[in-house]
């Protein structure tokens, strides 16, 4: 937001939206007579608007404007330009340690002189609850309500916080629990596309603190995920400083076969951009593929975004995207997908990225099976790949194989959002009930809509009481599978998967199936459409060849093939166009601010401070600030550090810090024990990040890290000094009670996954100074710079194994007083590495100790 005393040197170029009403202005960019505004791509306009409009020569200069508009030539040169997005936008899981991290800087604040009400967003920001949900009940038609009850009584303490938070500090929405997942509701309901603020018009945009934030982008505006730190100096008033982007153009041509879903098209577009390359890149979409694309379907793809790497994926408004001429001379690398070469697909088995075409599941999974441990093996002997491993259930007798389908869940924003897809799965769950199919019984099916418009479009339709049939009845509205939120298995299943040394299957329509995170007993998890989730369930292996083999044998003995209960995209289409209807959007969110009974009944405090609980296990004030001043210390080198942790390729958000339940043996557990409370009351790891004591313990708490000090997958490490093997959080105590600092030895893709501050918040806590990494996931990075944990990587060439490192060394990185970004560092050990501050501004969060120190001392200084 400008200040009204400063004016701003663009303030020529206003002019009135109707002239017959002078105070409803925008910035008119064609008004600056520059050329070079016509061949900017329409992305790198929106970044434009907001610095013309937000120009104060301060906080945005005209050297920025003049950056951005020069940006065919400064795009290559790692140019820093400010960004004020108009809004913020949080999920629960990120939004109470953001609410957190506030009232502990308000008493920070207030304990060095300052007033304590500074902090407060001056941005607009949106925090949709939908990350606490579980699936403990399914297959009944109370499953919703029972769970929705389990949620508020295991959150209770949680939500009292957020409502206070919503009183306490201006411009915080709340969108209460069982309104549906934050992305959908943001494309439903909370996406305005034209911005208006203070008599101002202007361009949506936003940044949000989980990383599918980019869903948004299909709606034509623009918007990314960011680390929660950065997010928090967002809502503070601070613009991002980014690296001006380089542009993908992605043309889109041809139609989709009348077989295709919209999962299909964005794992293909996955696959294809993950191989060209787009990290860091901003993709736009254009050609005559783009107008056979629905919003809903156009969603589904930038929904996907950041596993294919890229920072945005942009499909301009429709009156603008016919103009893509612009947009192929500026760009400097143009890729394209005939969508008519789609073909049916899911992906995994523990990446998304890994896209496999339904017609080779089988072979590819029997393949996975044998291979060595890695993302496409399970190094599984040859003798025990057809184990059978009988058990009962309801007391009839089923048998567990490789391959079994154990979960299969209709869930996530990036499906549930689509009502092709999901009326697509009501229609084939028609068909199959009419073919006498059904799922057994022992499968854990749910269906957890991204909004209350799905299940009324559902129901209307006629195709919800097939599904409930087949078990998928509504389980709640929330991410719930799709962020590990899966609930328990039957004990007759675990035992037998664990008896067998079963690869067990989770079959999800969902964006994530890292390993580990969907269900610790599930070791390979595939992404498939909402129709195919249905199929594997009814099928109950993935160890088929649909076109080749029967879905099933229904009680009359007669095979049924998949082909013969698939929905065609007209059947589909007529269907939706009777059924899904504005009203029905417009009646659903109406009401979705004061629908939850059990919040608006919800007390909460009313003060400014908060007053923290000594006894809470929930809500905790974070040691972050303690002992801060208003004096600068010049940066320390990092002396003879042990290595914590020596780690591989694509380490996972969720291997650091893990969002799902809370193991019986692990640290955490014994901390929550020690405080009073039962296995049954441990809720899980995201419902905790308001309570540091038992984040830290969780950090790498996932069952499925692998250490190359154990040559294992285990939650724990090598003390190092007496070759103990611990818990990591055990060890790492250890260390910082010997007063001796700690490094992180990793591979390529460090970081990658969800967006996650407690995967840099938990390594600080740890005593972890620095990641020496060959490569990292964009927001993880910004989150450890907002750490003050310094992110160091090997130059080119160099790996660990390369330069001979086995992690028992000692490290010593040489910090210099006079540091520029992305300066190479020497190390003690003979190698250099490059610091990953990319900007100055990152540099002055380091020097402050982390973005959240600099905003105090900067609210303190005001």
């Amino acid at each position: 937001r400008m200040s009204a005393t400063v004016k701003n040197p663009f303030q020529h170029i206003v002019e009135p939206l109707d002239p017959k009403d002078p105070k409803q202005q925008f910035y008119n960019l064609s008004k600056l007579g520059d050329p070079r505004y016509d061949r900017l791509p329409f992305s790198i306009r929106v970044l434009l608007e907001s610095a013309v409009r937000n120009c104060d020569e301060f906080l945005v200069k005209r050297s920025d404007v003049e950056s951005i508009l020069n940006w065919k030539e400064t795009q290559t040169q790692t140019v820093e330009v400010p960004f004020r997005p108009a809004r913020v936008i949080l999920q629960d899981f990120t939004g109470v340690p953001a609410v957190v991290d506030f009232a502990a800087m308000r008493d920070a604040v207030m304990k060095l002189g300052g007033d304590p009400e500074k902090i407060n967003p001056v941005c607009p920001a949106d925090l949709v609850i939908d990350h606490s949900i579980q699936v403990d009940f399914n297959r009944k038609s109370d499953s919703l309500q029972k769970n929705q009850d389990l949620e508020f009584d295991r959150n209770r303490e949680r939500f009292q916080f957020l409502k206070w938070g919503s009183k306490a500090f201006r411009n915080m929405r709340i969108i209460p629990p069982g309104s549906g997942i934050v992305h959908q509701v943001n494309l439903e309901y909370l996406a305005r596309v034209v911005f208006k603020y203070d008599g101002y018009f202007y361009p949506d945009s936003l940044v949000g603190t989980d990383s599918h934030t980019t869903m948004i982008d299909g709606l034509g505006v623009l918007g990314w995920g960011v680390g929660g730190i950065e997010a928090e100096a967002v809502m503070l008033g601070q613009p991002i400083s980014m690296v001006l982007p380089e542009v993908v153009g992605y043309k889109l041509s041809g139609t989709p076969d009348k077989l295709i879903t919209s999962t299909d098209i964005v794992l293909t577009v996955t696959k294809h951009l993950r191989q060209v390359g787009v990290v860091g890149k901003f993709v736009e979409f254009f050609g005559p593929g783009v107008a056979q694309l629905s919003i809903a379907d156009r969603a589904t793809i930038a929904n996907m975004c950041p596993e294919y790497g890229a920072t945005a994926a942009f499909f301009p408004v429709d009156d603008v995207t016919a103009e893509k001429e612009n947009l192929t001379d500026s760009t400097v690398l143009l890729q394209k997908l005939d969508l008519d070469t789609v073909v049916p697909c899911c992906s995994g088995p523990k990446r998304p990225q890994d896209r496999i075409a339904v017609s080779d599941m089988k072979s590819d999974f029997e393949a996975c099976l044998g291979a060595k441990q890695s993302f496409k093996g399970f190094q599984v002997a040859p003798e025990h790949h057809n184990a059978a491993i009988p058990f009962q259930f309801n007391g009839k007798e089923y048998t567990l194989s490789h391959g079994s389908v154990v979960i299969a869940a209709i869930t996530s924003c990036t499906n549930t959002s689509n009502p092709s897809v999901m009326l697509g799965a009501g229609l084939l769950a028609k068909k199959a009930i009419e073919c006498g199919l059904s799922v057994k019984p022992y499968i854990k099916t749910s269906l957890s809509p991204g909004s209350g418009v799905v299940t009324y479009y559902l129901k209307e339709s006629g195709v919800m009481k097939y599904l409930s049939q087949l078990g998928f009845e509504v389980v709640g509205y929330g991410c719930m599978t799709c962020i590990g939120n899966s609930g328990p298995l039957p004990e007759p299943v675990v035992e037998s998967i664990t008896q067998g040394d079963l690869v067990a299957a989770g079959v999800l329509s969902g964006n994530r199936n890292f390993e580990g995170r969907v269900h610790p007993n599930t070791r390979a998890n595939y992404l498939a459409s909402p129709p195919l989730v249905i199929a594997y369930a009814i099928a109950g292996t993935v160890r088929i060849d649909f076109e080749k083999e029967p879905i099933a044998i229904n009680c009359d003995g007669k095979e049924i093939f998949l082909r013969d209960i698939w929905p065609t995209r007209e059947e589909i289409q007529a269907v939706e166009r009777t059924f899904v209807i504005p009203s029905m959007f417009k009646e659903v969110y109406e009401k979705i601010e004061n629908v939850n009974e059990r919040w608006n009944s919800l007390v909460a405090p009313s003060d400014k401070l908060y007053t923290w609980d000594p006894k809470s296990t929930y809500i905790k004030s974070p040691p972050f600030f303690d002992g801060l001043t208003m004096q600068l210390e010049p940066p320390k080198s990092i002396n003879d550090a042990y290595v914590l942790l020596n780690l591989g390729d694509s380490v996972t958000t969720d291997h650091i810090s893990p969002a799902g339940n809370i193991a019986r043996t692990s640290s955490a557990a014994r901390y929550l024990t020690s405080r009073g409370l039962t296995p049954r009351d441990y809720n899980s790891y995201g419902s905790r990040r308001g309570n540091d004591a038992v984040m830290a313990r969780g950090t790498f708490a996932n069952i499925r890290l692998f250490n190359k000090f154990l040559n294992k997958q285990a939650p724990q490490t090598i003390h190092l000094p007496t070759g103990d093997t611990l818990d990591v959080f055990d060890a790492a105590e250890r260390y910082q009670q010997s007063g001796v600092p700690l490094v992180v030895l990793a591979g390529k893709e460090y970081g990658s996954g969800s967006s996650r501050d407690w995967a840099a918040k938990g390594p600080f806590l740890l005593g972890i100074k620095a990641v020496i990494a060959e490569s990292y996931e964009r927001i993880h990075r910004s989150n450890l710079v907002g750490m003050g944990v310094i992110p160091l990587e090997y130059l080119s060439g160099d790996t660990a194994d390369s330069l001979g490192l086995t992690g028992r060394e000692r490290y010593t990185v040489i910090i210099p007083e006079q540091l520029t970004p992305r300066m190479i560092l020497d190390t003690g050990k003979t190698f250099q590495v490059r610091m990953r501050f990319d900007t100055d501004v990152e540099l002055a969060y380091f020097h402050h100790g982390g973005i959240l120190n600099y905003m105090i001392r900067k609210m303190s200084e005001n």
